[in-house]
Protein backbone atom coordinates (compact mmCIF):
# COMPACT_ATOMS: atom_id res chain seq x y z
CA UNK A 1 0.00 0.00 0.00
CA UNK A 2 1.51 3.39 -0.97
CA UNK A 3 2.14 6.29 1.36
CA UNK A 4 -0.75 8.73 1.49
CA UNK A 5 0.11 11.12 4.32
CA UNK A 6 2.11 10.61 7.45
CA UNK A 7 3.72 12.84 10.07
CA UNK A 8 7.21 12.31 11.39
CA UNK A 9 7.34 14.65 14.38
CA UNK A 10 8.53 17.75 12.55
CA UNK A 11 11.76 16.18 11.35
CA UNK A 12 13.00 15.80 7.82
CA UNK A 13 12.04 12.54 6.15
CA UNK A 14 15.09 10.86 4.60
CA UNK A 15 15.17 11.65 0.90
CA UNK A 16 15.31 7.91 0.13
CA UNK A 17 11.90 7.54 1.82
CA UNK A 18 10.44 10.38 -0.24
CA UNK A 19 11.87 8.85 -3.40
CA UNK A 20 10.34 5.47 -2.54
CA UNK A 21 6.98 7.10 -1.79
CA UNK A 22 7.07 8.86 -5.17
CA UNK A 23 7.83 5.57 -6.94
CA UNK A 24 4.96 3.85 -5.08
CA UNK A 25 2.56 6.68 -5.98
CA UNK A 26 3.27 6.19 -9.68
CA UNK A 27 1.65 2.76 -9.44
CA UNK A 28 -1.68 4.55 -8.96
CA UNK A 29 -1.33 6.85 -11.97
CA UNK A 30 -4.19 7.04 -14.44
CA UNK A 31 -2.21 7.31 -17.68
CA UNK A 32 -4.12 5.41 -20.39
CA UNK A 33 -3.07 7.84 -23.15
CA UNK A 34 0.60 8.54 -22.51
CA UNK A 35 1.40 5.25 -20.73
CA UNK A 36 3.77 7.44 -18.65
CA UNK A 37 2.97 6.95 -14.94
CA UNK A 38 4.55 9.61 -12.75
CA UNK A 39 4.64 9.76 -8.96
CA UNK A 40 5.49 12.53 -6.52
CA UNK A 41 5.96 12.80 -2.78
CA UNK A 42 6.34 16.08 -0.95
CA UNK A 43 7.12 17.03 2.61
CA UNK A 44 5.53 19.98 4.37
CA UNK A 45 7.18 22.16 7.00
CA UNK A 46 5.76 20.08 9.87
CA UNK A 47 7.04 16.80 8.42
CA UNK A 48 3.83 15.56 6.84
CA UNK A 49 4.30 13.71 3.55
CA UNK A 50 1.74 13.73 0.73
CA UNK A 51 1.90 11.69 -2.45
CA UNK A 52 0.38 12.22 -5.86
CA UNK A 53 0.24 10.64 -9.29
CA UNK A 54 -0.62 11.95 -12.72
CA UNK A 55 -4.27 11.77 -13.74
CA UNK A 56 -4.88 12.01 -17.48
CA UNK A 57 -8.09 13.01 -19.20
CA UNK A 58 -9.45 12.46 -22.70
CA UNK A 59 -9.48 16.27 -22.92
CA UNK A 60 -5.69 16.37 -22.69
CA UNK A 61 -5.49 19.94 -21.35
CA UNK A 62 -7.31 18.81 -18.21
CA UNK A 63 -4.62 16.28 -17.29
CA UNK A 64 -3.04 16.83 -13.88
CA UNK A 65 0.59 16.09 -13.10
CA UNK A 66 1.74 14.07 -10.09
CA UNK A 67 3.43 17.04 -8.44
CA UNK A 68 0.30 19.19 -8.57
CA UNK A 69 -1.84 16.31 -7.30
CA UNK A 70 0.41 16.06 -4.23
CA UNK A 71 0.39 19.84 -3.73
CA UNK A 72 -3.41 20.03 -3.92
CA UNK A 73 -3.73 17.21 -1.37
CA UNK A 74 -1.40 19.05 1.02
CA UNK A 75 -3.24 22.34 0.63
CA UNK A 76 -6.63 20.64 1.07
CA UNK A 77 -5.29 19.21 4.36
CA UNK A 78 -4.38 22.71 5.60
CA UNK A 79 -0.64 22.86 4.86
CA UNK A 80 0.91 25.95 3.28
CA UNK A 81 4.69 25.37 3.23
CA UNK A 82 6.50 22.67 1.26
CA UNK A 83 10.15 21.95 1.99
CA UNK A 84 10.94 19.11 -0.43
CA UNK A 85 9.43 17.26 -3.37
CA UNK A 86 10.57 14.00 -4.97
CA UNK A 87 9.42 13.07 -8.47
CA UNK A 88 9.70 9.63 -10.07
CA UNK A 89 9.45 9.02 -13.82
CA UNK A 90 9.69 5.67 -15.65
CA UNK A 91 12.67 6.82 -17.71
CA UNK A 92 16.38 6.07 -17.85
CA UNK A 93 17.26 9.70 -17.05
CA UNK A 94 15.87 11.81 -14.22
CA UNK A 95 13.18 14.26 -15.36
CA UNK A 96 12.54 17.58 -13.63
CA UNK A 97 9.01 18.90 -13.00
CA UNK A 98 7.31 20.66 -15.92
CA UNK A 99 6.93 24.44 -15.99
CA UNK A 100 3.35 24.42 -14.70
CA UNK A 101 4.34 22.24 -11.74
CA UNK A 102 7.33 24.45 -10.99
CA UNK A 103 5.06 27.49 -10.80
CA UNK A 104 2.51 25.75 -8.55
CA UNK A 105 5.29 24.48 -6.28
CA UNK A 106 6.76 27.99 -6.16
CA UNK A 107 3.62 29.26 -4.42
CA UNK A 108 4.43 27.12 -1.38
CA UNK A 109 8.23 27.02 -1.17
CA UNK A 110 10.53 29.17 -3.25
CA UNK A 111 13.69 27.39 -2.10
CA UNK A 112 12.38 23.84 -1.60
CA UNK A 113 14.57 20.88 -2.48
CA UNK A 114 13.58 19.10 -5.72
CA UNK A 115 14.66 15.50 -6.25
CA UNK A 116 14.13 13.67 -9.55
CA UNK A 117 14.51 9.90 -9.76
CA UNK A 118 13.94 7.34 -12.47
CA UNK A 119 14.38 3.70 -13.47
CA UNK A 120 17.95 4.32 -14.58
CA UNK A 121 20.92 5.35 -12.50
CA UNK A 122 20.20 9.05 -12.99
CA UNK A 123 19.18 11.16 -10.03
CA UNK A 124 18.99 14.92 -9.72
CA UNK A 125 18.86 17.02 -6.57
CA UNK A 126 18.50 20.78 -6.85
CA UNK A 127 16.33 23.62 -5.57
CA UNK A 128 13.18 25.08 -7.02
CA UNK A 129 14.83 28.49 -7.21
CA UNK A 130 17.50 26.96 -9.47
CA UNK A 131 14.82 25.38 -11.70
CA UNK A 132 12.69 28.54 -11.77
CA UNK A 133 14.99 31.58 -11.47
CA UNK A 134 13.50 35.06 -11.19
CA UNK A 135 10.17 33.47 -10.40
CA UNK A 136 6.81 35.12 -9.87
CA UNK A 137 5.29 34.49 -6.47
CA UNK A 138 2.80 35.78 -3.92
CA UNK A 139 5.11 38.57 -2.75
CA UNK A 140 4.90 40.16 -6.22
CA UNK A 141 1.18 40.73 -5.69
CA UNK A 142 1.62 42.23 -2.23
CA UNK A 143 4.04 44.83 -3.65
CA UNK A 144 1.37 46.60 -5.70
Amino acid sequence: MPFVAFVVNKIAVPTADLEQAARAAAAHAYAPYSKFPVGAALQTADGTVFTGCNVENASFGLTNCAERTAVFKAIAAGHREITCVAVYTPTMAATAPCGACRQVLREFGKDMKVISTCDGTGRSETTLSALLPDSFGPEALSAR
